[in-house]
């Protein structure tokens, strides 16, 4: 019994001599598709917000615990508002990977902008609306063109707000040096404007804003209405016409007491281009969960979405809006789905790449099985040249034949090729037997 296990032993060695090779083909094949597609995304991310307390800073907060279930943890990086996030993702030395970014908070007139490397940043969609709430204390605005003289904070440098009130009131005929500016940011300025320090405010904020669900229910503060909003939308491509319905803020007090036409600019979660795909996937993820529940002026589902961007879509993101998370990550591990949906064409090529060489696998394991017999025929032809030429004695060759046999006796073959073996062992009694005649 242990002799046949030795003999079906040395079969599974040849095997794997023979296929050892093509094994490690595989293997680099497989080492160098994993380095060049990086299939596992790095497991810190960061993410530019906003200031503190505001809103873009609560939902950094939520995007870091819907990324923490897969792993990635999510540092957030307080910022001044979109301008200054726009300036970190592209400083490659910020090291921010994603930011919130208003619709119009690059403007391709301004020197800095056109050095901005816009190709360098792609959209992951758009999230919510932001609107242009304009408040100012005492008298409702009849038009924009009222703020002339007044006391108004137009958001502070760093945040998006600046840019898109002076285009809106430069489409009004209304230079900025018009009105007493002032670079509040949104807290302090509410606060400023409910002390009577300010006339007026201007904030591009969601309307989840705790400071702009104080102001609209605080007495004797006043909200404009845009009397134009379809047609500032049709001017500022990144701004949307959007109405605030009747009693949204307040039910029991009616607040407000009709629908408010109001325009607003939409938040885009951008990302370097370079980010890892797999990153981009679950952010858009997060943001279908944030975002897609009704709010006081999107209706559910309306976010996120790839409309009005003004940066290219990232392709992860395209996939997601066509066609929802990817199939196996809705069944499988992130970590586990991602590498299988990263590596699968990878697969299929190097299969595709190995079908052929395979084919080379049994003549080898058949050379390499047979050549252990058939080698011991070189000796046997050896033995018989030197009794035809009479180069040696018959004990001599008589000799050396019986240390072939033995030789012979000790090689271990494959059941399947034994008859080759016992070949060999008649081929040699036929030379002894010519040898004894001698």
């Amino acid at each position: 019994m242990p002799r046949l296990v030795r003999v079906a032993l040395v079969s599974i060695r040849d095997l794997a001599m023979t296929a050892g090779p093509f094994i490690l083909i595989a293997l680099a094949l497989l080492i160098a598709a994993y380095f060049v597609l990086d299939p596992t995304p790095p497991r810190r991310v960061v993410l530019a917000t906003g200031p503190e307390g505001t809103a873009y800073a609560e939902l950094g907060r939520r995007y870091a615990a819907e990324l923490k279930r897969n792993g990635i943890a999510v540092l957030l990086r307080p910022s001044m508002g979109a301008r200054e996030n726009l300036r970190l993702l592209r400083d490659s030395q910020e090291q921010v990977d994603l930011a919130f970014v208003q619709g119009g908070s690059s403007d391709p007139a301004r020197p800095e902008d056109e050095e901005a490397g816009l190709a360098e940043l792609v959209s992951l969609g758009s999230v919510n609306y932001e609107p242009v709430w304009i408040f100012r204390r005492g008298k409702p605005l009849a038009r924009l063109s009222d703020l002339r003289g007044l006391r108004v904070n137009t958001g502070v440098r760093g945040s998006g707000t600046p840019g898109i009130i002076r285009r809106l009131l430069e489409a009004n005929f209304v230079e900025p040096g018009e009105l007493k500016r002032e670079s509040l940011a949104e807290t302090p300025a509410v606060m400023g404007l409910l002390e009577g320090a300010l006339d007026a405010a201007v904030l591009v904020s969601p309307p989840e804003s705790p400071m702009v669900q104080m102001l609209l229910q605080t007495p004797g503060i006043h909200l404009y209405e845009y009397p134009h909003a379809e047609a500032y939308s049709r001017r500022f491509p990144y701004l949307v016409a959007v109405v605030l319905p009747r009693g949204v803020v307040d039910l029991s007090r009616d607040v407000p007491r009709e629908d408010v036409t109001l325009i607003a600019t939409t938040t885009a979660l951008v990302s370097r281009e370079d980010t890892h795909p797999a990153l981009m996937q679950l952010f858009v993820q997060a943001a279908a969960r944030i975002h897609g529940g009704p709010g006081w002026i999107a209706r559910a589902g309306e976010f996120p979405n790839a409309r009005r961007g003004e940066y290219p879509l990232a392709p992860e993101a395209q996939r997601f809006y066509q066609s929802g998370p990817p199939l196996l990550q809705r069944y499988l591990p992130f970590w586990l789905a991602n590498l299988i949906d990263r590596m699968w064409v990878a697969l299929f090529s190097i299969v595709a790449v190995l079908i052929p060489l395979s084919r080379l696998l049994p003549p080898l394991y058949e050379f390499r099985v047979r050549s252990r017999i058939f080698r011991w025929y070189r000796n046997l032809r050896q033995i018989e040249s030197d009794l035809e030429g009479n180069e040696a004695s018959r004990e001599e060759l008589l000799g050396a034949l019986d240390k072939l046999e033995r030789r012979a006796f000790a090689v271990r073959v494959p059941l399947s090729y034994a008859d080759e073996l016992y070949a060999l062992r008649q081929h040699i009694d036929l030379v002894r037997a010519r040898l004894r005649k001698v």
